[in-house]
C-alpha cells in the first residue's frame, strides 16, 4: 500500500470500540480549562461501548491539613467538604453525561501528580485527560507543572486539552 490516499482511508475505517481506551481517567481541579477537557473524556468513553470513566479531584494535603487544623471547631467539616465537592461534581459533570455512559469519582488527598499516577497505575488507566491550565493560584501547581510530570511519566495515553483550543473552536 503505497498509496497515501490508501493508507489514509485505512485509518479512517478503525474500529474505536476495539481501540485499548477502556479505563479513561479524567482529573478536576473543578477550573474552567477541566471543565472544557471533560468533554474530551466523556466522548473518548462514548465512543467505546463498555469502557470506565473516572473522575479524580485530588485535594492537597496543605490544604486539608488547614481545615483540619483551623476549622477544628467546626462540626462535621470533613463530611460537609464532601458534599460541597460531590454537589459540584453532579452539578458540571454528571449532568452533561450522555445515557450509557458511567461516572466513578474518587477523591484523594496528597501530591496530586503522584495521585494521579498512582490512580492510573492502580486501576490500568488507558487515557489520562486533563487540562493543561487550572485557577491562576493552582496554574502551575495543578495544571502547569502536573501536567508536565503526568504527561512525562504516565505509563498510559496522556490526552492535555489547553482552553485555547475552546476559543480558537469558538471562532
Amino acid at each position: 500500500m503505497n498509496d497515501p490516499w490508501e493508507a489514509s482511508k485505512t485509518m479512517d475505517t478503525i474500529d474505536l470500540a476495539k481501540t485499548r481506551f477502556q479505563r479513561i481517567l479524567f482529573c478536576t481541579d473543578f477550573s474552567e480549562n477541566a471543565d472544557f477537557a471533560f468533554s474530551f473524556a466523556v466522548d473518548a468513553a462514548g465512543r467505546r461501548p463498555g469502557s470506565e470513566l473516572y473522575l479524580l479531584h485530588v485535594i492537597p494535603e496543605s490544604d486539608a491539613q488547614f481545615w483540619k487544623t483551623y476549622i477544628y471547631e467546626v462540626e462535621d467539616v470533613d463530611n460537609k467538604a464532601k458534599r460541597d465537592i460531590d454537589e459540584r461534581i453532579d452539578q458540571t459533570y454528571r449532568s452533561r453525561l450522555p445515557q450509557g455512559v458511567e461516572l466513578k469519582v474518587e477523591i484523594r488527598v496528597g501530591k496530586d501528580h503522584q495521585q494521579i499516577l498512582q490512580f492510573a497505575h492502580e486501576r490500568q488507566i488507558d487515557l489520562i485527560v486533563l487540562g493543561r491550565h487550572g485557577h491562576k493560584t493552582l496554574e502551575k501547581t495543578l495544571f502547569g507543572a502536573v501536567t508536565e510530570k503526568i504527561a512525562s511519566r504516565a505509563e498510559c495515553a496522556v490526552l492535555i486539552v489547553p482552553l485555547s483550543y475552546r476559543t480558537r473552536l469558538e471562532a
